[in-house]
């Protein structure tokens, strides 16, 4: 008995070296299609602003416009098996944030005219190689692969086997809408980098929302608002009031609309209420604080939507009815982000339609 046995695994061993190895071919995503980005010509391609050339940036600000958060690779591939290799610069890892989020890749696969979750990987090394997905039939597919939020990429290469395609997906998001904001547009805390709420916003509409989300740093700082002065854009929707103190809300609302407005004249600004942050529920002096920037922003903006004719504001919402979809007390669990993606979803559209954007 334990001779056939060792006689069954020798057999099995030398059946095993017998298969043939899967060698894989490499393509960098630049030479893809690039979605979500803001400024298409950085540097840097997977920057999402150049800093040689906007200055003012503090040290944090200037390595989180740098990281890759709402942008996406798309393309088409008849490879079973989907690999990244990423040489890192610079790297966060917040501990309310999931790696595969902070600096992993999160795949999407257009089914039947939807876009399908397919896999995630992520790997904490400088350089690393993930496989993202594996054992797919051999159609054709085509695919949207989310990159870190909180990573600088220095190169990203995708890996088909070596007797596949790939090729360049034409974008599949229509229009160009930049969305500037706080940490909750930037995705923290969530699990994976497509589940931020400009990403769900997009897939599900098929308009592009182009972020720009500075964690603990969207504070309409002039800095910023020249950048988004040559923004190449169709609009913009703005996440600017769940960072700055009731003193920088009163002194730089109304100078950023009008840089913006010289710069985009006709072009729809439309601004967010901050959301409802869980850890108001009992600690009565964060509540006291939000009710007050709260009351300030909603006059500040009945002024504003008054005074300018593309200036809206409108209320979103990442609270389920249970109060269970907060990771921290302050950010959205992936649950809460699907939630306010789908709460702006008919104000946004009927707001830019007004515009001819559809």
């Amino acid at each position: 008995m334990f001779k056939r046995a060792l006689t069954f695994l020798i057999l099995m061993g030398l059946n095993l070296t017998l298969l043939p190895a899967q060698n894989f071919v490499y393509t960098e995503a630049s030479t893809l299609t690039l979605t979500g980005k803001l400024f298409p010509d950085t540097p840097n391609p997977y920057h999402r602003l150049d800093t040689v050339r906007y200055k003012g940036f503090t040290p944090k600000e200037n390595l989180q416009v740098r990281e890759s958060s709402g942008i996406a690779v798309a393309f088409r591939t008849n490879s079973p098996d989907i690999k990244v290799k990423t040489v890192f610069g610079d790297r966060e890892t917040p501990v309310n944030t999931m790696g595969i989020s902070a600096y992993g890749y999160d795949l999407y696969i257009r089914q039947n005219g939807q876009w399908r979750w397919a896999g995630a990987a992520a790997q904490n090394k400088k350089e690393s190689e993930v496989t993202v997905v594996s054992a797919m039939d051999a159609g054709m597919k085509e695919c949207l692969l989310y990159l870190p939020i909180l990573s600088e990429e220095l190169s990203i290469q995708i890996g088909i086997r070596e007797e596949c395609t790939i090729e360049a997906l034409p974008n599949p998001f229509r229009h160009r809408i930049g969305v500037y904001g706080s940490s909750f547009t930037h995705g923290i805390s969530t699990s994976r980098s497509g589940m931020t709420y400009p990403a769900q916003f997009s897939r599900a509409t098929g308009i592009q929302l182009l972020s720009l989300g500075c964690s603990g740093n969207c504070k309409m700082q002039p800095y910023f608002a020249a950048a988004l002065m040559d923004a190449p854009v169709d609009g913009f929707l703005f996440d600017t009031f769940s960072n700055p103190s009731e003193k920088q809300i009163s002194e730089r609302l109304f100078p950023f609309i009008e840089r913006l407005i010289r710069a985009h004249p006709g072009k729809p600004l439309i601004f967010q209420r901050t959301i409802y942050r869980e850890n108001r529920n009992f600690n009565e002096a964060s509540a006291r604080k939000e009710e007050s920037r709260i009351h300030l922003t909603d006059s500040l903006m009945a002024i504003a939507c008054a005074r300018y004719p593309d200036v809206y504001y409108i209320q979103p919402s990442a609270t389920a009815p249970n109060h269970e979809t907060s990771v921290d007390g302050i950010h959205p669990s992936n649950h809460g982000y699907s939630l306010w993606a789908r709460s702006i979803e008919s104000a946004v559209i009927d707001i830019l339609k007004k515009y001819g954007i559809q």
